[in-house]
């Protein structure tokens, strides 16, 4: 065979073996920077986050912006090209794929999953926000399933707050759960609930459960009551539990003076429970990249992910807080002396 047919043969065979590494998919999925929100702006139906029964003040010019991370749909592929890129790239990262996505879960069962955890995120966005502007904020059982083969369903409502058991008052999940168990089965249970603010009472029929223990076909945990009503108009399409701090900085500006941000483009992440505790979250680093890109000045993230940041580089103040407290804190001290002195920071 001549060194032609040799070369030809060759170059054949790297193109190829080059058009299969890009079009074969390896097993991750890529971070990249993903849009920003102004959360305290509005959409043609109304502000994004809307506080009603409650005095409402001017939160000024500035903006709130919740970041977000735009990730591989997991029906998507990526191709070894694409994941190298976005690992070399130090505002984007490539992880594993079963890491972001547990094997067997279809592209509804990650969607339906990221619904609730944003759901989460507002409720307890919401009670901690309320509670750190001084609203009253009282914790109730609440029924938080309804076994659609008992005999609760279509009683019973996922949300329903419990006032009364057979006329008693209770005050938490257990007191509900051990006056259900002192009855028996066949009895008639009448449960006052709380839904829709208004007081209802409804009957249940008890039937026999595990160990023949009566049981009244619902799941209880622990809820809410309080006056203000918040409604969210965010894009549906924003989902998971990472823009709980930056919504319960929206309620508590809007329902407190003065204004908490002033002049300052304020960016922020991080997951938040009904105490106001900031818990860490993924994709930081791109997080503080679509924020600076949207010409932030300050960002807030979780003190657990001071560690993630690593060597980035960032124009922005980047600072670590706890609690829905610590944020207000920090704001309060850049907006008052419009100085970082007494303000943390990563690194």
């Amino acid at each position: 065979m001549s060194r032609n047919v040799v070369a030809i043969v060759s170059s054949i065979v790297f193109v190829i073996l080059a058009a299969l590494l890009v079009v074969t998919p390896v097993p991750f999925v890529t971070w990249r920077p993903g849009t920003t929100v102004n959360v305290l702006g509005s959409t043609g139906d109304g502000p994004l986050v809307e506080v009603k029964g409650v005095q409402n003040y001017p939160t000024g010019a500035s903006s709130l912006l919740m970041t977000t991370v735009s990730t591989t749909r997991v029906d998507a592929n990526v191709s070894l090209p694409e994941a190298l890129l976005a690992h070399l790239n130090p505002h984007s990262d490539t992880l594993p794929r079963d890491v972001v996505y547990p094997v067997g879960l279809s592209d509804q069962d990650v969607r339906e999953e990221a619904v609730a955890a944003m759901d989460t995120s507002r409720s307890n966005a919401t009670v901690a926000a309320l509670g750190a502007a001084g609203q009253s904020v009282k914790e109730m059982p609440m029924v938080e399933s309804v076994v659609l083969s008992g005999p609760a369903n279509d009683l019973l409502r996922p949300g329903d707050l419990i006032e009364e058991v057979d006329g008693k008052a209770v005050k938490s999940r257990e007191e509900v759960v051990d006056l259900i168990a002192q009855r028996s089965v066949g009895d008639v249970v009448g449960f006052k609930v709380l839904r829709d603010k208004a007081s209802e009472l409804v009957l249940v029929k008890l039937e026999e459960g595990s160990g023949s223990t009566p049981v009244a076909g619902i799941n209880v945990g622990t809820g809410f009551n309080y006056a203000p009503e918040v409604i969210y108009r965010v894009d549906s399409t924003v989902v998971g539990p990472s823009a709980g701090l930056v919504f319960s900085l929206a309620i508590y500006d809007k329902i407190t003076e003065p204004n908490l941000l002033g002049d300052e483009i304020v960016a922020g992440t991080g997951a938040v429970d009904s105490a106001g505790k900031v818990g860490a979250i993924g994709g930081v680093r791109e997080k503080i990249a679509g924020a600076e890109e949207a010409g932030a000045s300050v960002f807030l993230l979780p003190t657990a992910n001071c560690v993630d940041v690593g060597d980035l580089t960032t124009t922005m103040r980047l600072v670590p807080v706890s609690t829905l407290k610590d944020a207000i804190r920090a704001l309060q001290k850049i907006n008052e002396g419009k100085t970082y002195a007494e303000v943390p920071t990563c690194g």
